[in-house]
């Protein structure tokens, strides 16, 4: 089977690398990928949203299945663009349709669909810069911190957490008047803060069944002791030691069972992952925000957990067939240290040679934002690379990351060294 994955990060390098495994595939191919995805696949120099050129390269190479990673692609319609199109229609996308992946391309969307099918999430209202007044007077009725989000996709950048009111007024006038996060801000959700310990459930679903993946926890700020500014993360653990399985029931029966429902109920189409962002409140989950795909850098340590061919496990999907799969789990626990350039996620400098990566020993190495040059491997981006390893505990599994990580070199690298300081 010919595979292509739209994707540039960590997440399509995890992805690539375990499909990659599976006997069953033939040629694949990431559009446009890195230099990790180089290694063990054909990179392609497409852009994931150019959907003709996508279009003439499978139909060029015979693709069987496309694997979407970023949720750009999947909030511009590719699932529906291949539906729509005799010549596509019977290749199947791991992703979901447009109005599914809505659910992530609007907040406001997101929160009316958790209304509708009564599952649990903090209050809100929307506003406009119509009715920015109105937005002052309902921060006013809440207590602090405030939470402020665009509604629109801002690049996992568009949330802001703000203990002062006064600051929260101003941040809401630089969101809706002054554009601070573009277009995506033309809107925003205001909801009250819900204070606990957040985690990432992750849910496979044909549309009619589903599966879950195991749970994990990243790491948002930039800074030691989740301080500074917000990241697209910083590393992740898998399981999270908190989450237990009495917990889990809850999440599934109060979540996930009400959210594949509300697919049905809605009339929405859905072949794909859900990523539901939990806030557990005393011991009950509550949904800060759907995503409609995998996260990063989550993927780096959910994917090397699921022992499953995932060949087969997209082809059930495809098929609607995924009642019939058992997931099988490694025990383990894995973790993620994220590299990152210096001063990500603020300005930061491109194309620095990046060393020792060939002496990581023991664990997995997951590119995000690197590329080749000359058969150098450079940085392309923020997040550089992620160090995945296995351990009996995430202590263990995190002691065995950061021994790899201090292998690595590149100028002004960075990284936390206090992932899991919460649990």
């Amino acid at each position: 089977m010919n595979i292509l994955i739209l994707g540039s990060g960590g997440r399509e390098h995890t992805f690539t690398w375990k499909i990659a495994q599976s006997p069953k595939v033939g040629n694949l191919f990431v559009a446009p990928g890195n230099a990790g995805t180089a290694k063990i696949a054909t990179n392609v120099n497409i852009g994931v949203t150019d959907f003709e050129a996508i279009k003439e390269f499978v139909v060029g190479e015979d693709v069987n299945m496309v694997i979407v990673g970023p949720e750009d692609p999947l909030v511009l319609g590719v699932a529906d663009f291949f539906l729509e199109d005799d010549a596509l229609k019977h290749i199947p996308v791991i992703g979901p349709q447009k109005a599914g992946a809505a659910l992530e391309g609007s907040k406001e969307v997101a929160k009316e669909f958790m209304s509708r099918h009564k599952v649990p999430t903090a209050a809100y209202k929307s506003f406009t810069a119509d009715n920015l007044e109105e937005g002052y007077e309902f921060l006013a009725s809440l207590n602090p911190p405030y939470v402020l989000k665009a509604d629109g996709l801002a690049a996992g950048k568009g949330v802001l957490i703000i203990d002062n009111l006064e600051e929260a007024k101003t941040e809401l006038k630089n969101m809706l008047v002054d554009a601070k996060f573009g277009a995506a801000s033309t809107k925003v959700v205001i909801e009250e803060f819900l204070k606990g310990i957040e985690l990432s459930v992750f849910v496979l679903t044909d549309g009619k069944d589903y599966v879950i993946l195991p749970n994990a926890k990243d790491y948002k700020r930039i800074g030691e002791g989740d301080t500074g500014l917000n990241t697209g993360g910083m590393g992740a653990i898998s399981p999270v030691p908190f989450a237990n399985d009495e917990f889990m029931q809850k999440v599934e029966d109060r979540i996930v069972k009400p959210t594949v429902g509300g697919f049905h109920k809605d009339g929405i189409p859905y072949k794909g992952f859900v990523f539901i962002g939990l806030m557990k409140v005393d011991n009950d989950p509550f949904v800060i925000e759907y995503n409609v795909r995998m996260g990063d850098p989550e993927t780096e340590v959910v994917l090397p957990r699921v022992k499953n061919d995932f060949v087969d496990l997209f082809q059930a999907v495809a098929d609607q067939k995924l009642g019939e799969v058992e997931l099988d789990i490694d025990e383990r626990t894995a973790t993620t240290v994220m590299v990152v350039s210096g001063g990500y996620p603020e300005a930061y400098e491109k194309g620095k040679e990046i060393t020792g990566i060939e002496a990581i020993e023991d664990s997995v190495v997951f590119h995000a934002g690197t590329k080749l040059d000359d058969g150098k491997v450079v940085t392309s981006g923020g997040r550089v690379i992620a160090i995945t390893s296995y351990g009996s505990d995430f202590k263990e599994a995190l002691d065995k990351s950061y021994v790899n990580v201090k292998k690595l070199n590149f100028d002004k690298m960075y990284y936390r060294t206090d992932l899991g300081f919460d649990l």
